[in-house]
């Protein structure tokens, strides 16, 4: 086969390598459907011969927007890739507004969508857009649904056509916008070129532990992001099984029936499977509960390569016999990799997971970046506790003077889609600004130490960095979110999302008088005593200047739906100063 290049050679270099009966696998009512590399190439095809029949030209838009992982989502993909059209993934949780910017802005013209809910809000908007069709991939009364392309496209006649158009596609051609949801302002469109992201890939293959036709993986993270998409064409190219999860909540139950090898993760995912553990841990009594806080302990201070010698290796196997093997057993038993991406992840769960035997490869990249930059790989000495591994092949890393992280490589994108200006700001010569501040180590390891525009300074001239205290206080099993404030302030101060399920069930076990709703946690000084203990623990670690002095409770849940936080679990700074101003100015100007 030709070298692969774009992203729609993928599934073809598949098909010659090492062809795949459950290449991609979704569950329909109940049962996991397969479809082989053959089916999804058929496939693919028969949806790029409809395209052209209704006329996509190159260079035409089309949206994708699903509200989890599946096979069809795939299928799109290679369909209007190959015929030099673009695919506009957009996330399918944001609201209606959003969805018509992004609709607008990209000048989508066909639409395809998930299920029901999707559809509703796309409806709503559709009016004020070009789109000229929906499909849908559920039966869905009143929208057509995206069989009728294969109907259309079962006419073979014009595969000539197609095969045409693939030709036509050169590795530097624009492949995909992918909106980044930002903290800040109105999303982004990031142009990402085939060999943008094909090139990262290829890249990448070398870090995941993968065998070559042999590993289950499970995938739900979403696939609209370039994280999660990197990923799926990784595990194309080694021939491997990608089975969809139902959804976020289903992941124990999917992953107890299919028994992955190796799935992505993000550090909020993990941190609410070690809270859920631990909460476990507490309806425990005796030398049970012993035993599971003795093999915690141990964790915590696990070290790789066998470094803590034989004596804790030895503690270490009881520790995995007796509790760290009920861990995996509720993940089906044989995951024994995960990949963390889009946010920091705290050391201490790392060690953790790493002596249960899941070892966790953090990694470190932007959408602007296809994504990866550096990614941990336990085998050949890539991996360090409290880094993001090592850079990639083909990816330059720079420390700019001021600590911000610089990339330069053929991952770096074509540029933001309509905003040239804003493409200027970012980019020096070939070096593209992260906004991020990290350092390399003597043994070219790359750490991340901060977000550049996250840092603020107080109203004595004291720099503080929020994200040092908000990762310390998460591993609180209190602490759900937090954001560390204080701009222009006298000293910095915090808001606090409790972990109210964890919260409720200390109410109930220590018989405190306090209600349960949200409000009344949120009120409770019982419960703000309780925090505060917390708050003076982590202070021990930090600077006076940087010490968190007050803190008010919000009395709700933060969401990516009532927008506190980005599709990808990131806070928006911005929008929850806004929604809590006056408890921010309790904080600062008590009446």
């Amino acid at each position: 086969m030709k070298e692969i290049t774009r992203l729609f050679d993928f599934p073809y270099y598949q098909l010659e390598t090492k062809p795949n009966d459950a290449a991609l696998v979704t569950k329909y009512n109940g049962e996991w459907v397969k479809t082989s590399t053959q089916e999804y190439i058929d496939k693919s095809n028969a949806i790029s011969r409809a395209l052209l029949k209704l006329g996509i030209e190159k260079g035409d838009k089309i949206a994708v927007i699903s509200s989890t992982n599946r096979t069809e989502w795939n299928i799109m993909d290679i369909g209007v890739l190959q015929v030099g059209a673009q695919n506009v993934p957009i996330y399918p949780t944001i609201c209606a507004e959003d969805y018509e910017y992004v609709l607008n802005h990209s000048e989508s013209i066909y639409c395809f969508v998930s299920d029901e809910e999707v559809l509703e809000k796309v409806n709503k908007v559709k009016a004020n857009t070009k789109i000229k069709d929906v499909y849908s991939f559920d039966h869905i009364k009143g929208c057509k649904h995206y069989s009728e392309l294969f109907e259309l496209g079962n006419d073979t006649s014009n595969q000539d056509d197609v095969e045409k158009r693939k030709e036509a596609v050169k590795p530097l051609d624009l492949a995909t916008i992918i909106y980044t949801s930002g903290t800040t302002g109105k999303p982004k469109g990031v142009m990402l070129s085939h060999w943008n992201i094909t090139s990262n890939v290829l890249n990448s293959v070398p870090r995941v532990p993968l065998k070559e036709g042999e590993t289950r993986v499970l995938s739900f993270l979403p696939i609209c992001h370039i994280f999660e998409r990197v990923l799926i064409y990784v595990y194309q190219h080694s021939c491997t099984s990608i089975y969809f999860a139902e959804g976020i909540d289903k992941i124990g139950d999917n992953a107890k029936e299919i028994k992955p090898n190796l799935m992505s993760v993000v550090p909020r995912l993990l941190e609410k499977v070690y809270d859920k553990i631990m909460a476990k841990a507490e309806e425990l009594s005796g030398i049970k509960k012993g035993l599971f806080h003795w093999a915690v302990r141990l964790g915590e201070q696990w070290e790789p390569y066998k470094q803590n010698g034989a004596w804790y290796e030895f503690k270490l196997s009881i520790a995995n016999k007796l509790i760290f093997s009920k861990w995996r057993a509720a993940l089906g038993g044989e995951l024994f990799t995960m990949v963390s991406g889009s946010a920091a992840l705290q050391p201490r769960l790392s060690r953790i997971f790493c002596a249960a035997g899941m070892h966790i490869m953090e990694g470190y990249g932007l959408t602007e970046t296809s994504p990866v930059v550096s990614v941990g790989k336990y085998s050949d000495g890539f991996f360090k506790i409290g880094t993001v591994g090592k850079p990639i092949d083909g990816v330059e890393v720079k420390i700019a003077e001021d600590g911000e992280i610089l990339i330069k490589g053929p991952n770096v994108m074509m540029g933001y889609y309509k905003d040239e200006e804003k493409t200027n700001s970012v980019m020096t010569g070939d070096y593209f600004h992260t906004g991020d501040k990290g350092e390399i180590d003597s043994d070219g390891f790359l750490k991340i130490t901060g977000r550049k525009k996250e840092m603020f300074k107080t109203s004595g001239g004291k720099y503080i960095i929020p994200t040092l205290l908000e990762n310390d206080l998460k591993q609180s099993l209190f602490i759900e979110q937090i954001m560390v404030i204080g701009e222009g302030e006298k000293m910095p101060t915090a808001l606090i999302q409790p972990n109210f399920e964890f919260v409720k069930e200390w109410i109930e076990r220590k018989n405190h008088q306090v209600g349960t709703s949200f409000e009344d946690i949120a009120k409770s000084e019982i419960v703000k005593k309780r925090i505060q203990k917390e708050i003076d623990k982590c202070n021990q670690k930090f600077g006076k200047w940087e010490q968190i002095k007050k803190f008010e409770i919000t009395p709700e849940e933060w969401s990516i739906d009532s927008g506190h936080l980005t599709p990808t679990m990131k806070m928006k700074r911005d929008v929850i100063k806004k929604m809590y101003s006056d408890l921010i100015e309790h904080i600062y100007r008590p009446v």
